[in-house]
C-alpha cells in the first residue's frame, strides 16, 4: 500500500507544476515557471517583461512583483510539506488540505534593485505543524544576486 502511495504522491507532484503555471491567472501574468521541486523546497522563475516594471526610468522590478513571487514560493513550499507530512494518508485527503493552502503572514525584505533578466524564487521548508508551515523564500537574479528574502507563514490545516 505504502510504495503505491507514494506512487500517487509522485503522480501529484508531476501534476503540480503545471496546475501552478496554467491554471492559475495571476501566475499566468507573471509567467511563473517551476524550475525544481521537491517535498523539502522548491525553484520558481520568472523572466523580466516591460510589464513587471516598477521604476520605468531605472527599468527594475515591481515591488509588488517581488512579493507576489515570493509569496507563490512560499505556498507551494508549504504544499510540499504537507504532502510530505502525510504520504501516508490516502490521496483524497491530501489534495483537500492542499486547496487549503492559504498565506497567513508574509515579511518580504527588499536587498537590492529588481536589475535582471530573470529572477530565481526558492523557498525552503522551515516547519509543518498540523496547522501552520513557516517557510525562508529567497529571490536572486541571473547574476546570482540576492534581490529579496522573506519568510512566509501559511496555513494548511
Amino acid at each position: 500500500m505504502m510504495a503505491e502511495q507514494n506512487k500517487e504522491v509522485a503522480e501529484l507532484m508531476k501534476l503540480l507544476p503545471s496546475f501552478v503555471e496554467e491554471q492559475i491567472p495571476f501566475n499566468k501574468v507573471l509567467g511563473l515557471r517551476v524550475e525544481s521541486l521537491d517535498m523539502e523546497s522548491v525553484s520558481l522563475k520568472i523572466g523580466m517583461k516591460e510589464e513587471l516594471v516598477g521604476n520605468p526610468v531605472k527599468g527594475i522590478l515591481h515591488g509588488g512583483v517581488i512579493s507576489a513571487v515570493l509569496d507563490v514560493t512560499g505556498g507551494i513550499t508549504a504544499a510540499m510539506g504537507v504532502l510530505k507530512k502525510m504520504a501516508d494518508r490516502p490521496l483524497e485527503e491530501m489534495g483537500k488540505r492542499l486547496l487549503n493552502v492559504g498565506t497567513i503572514d508574509l515579511r518580504i525584505d527588499f536587498l537590492r534593485p529588481g536589475l535582471g533578466r530573470y529572477f530565481l524564487a526558492t523557498g525552503s521548508l522551515m516547519r509543518t505543524g498540523q496547522k501552520v508551515a513557516v517557510i525562508r523564500m529567497q529571490l536572486h537574479n541571473d547574476q546570482d544576486r540576492l534581490i529579496a528574502v522573506g519568510t512566509g507563514t501559511y496555513t494548511v490545516g
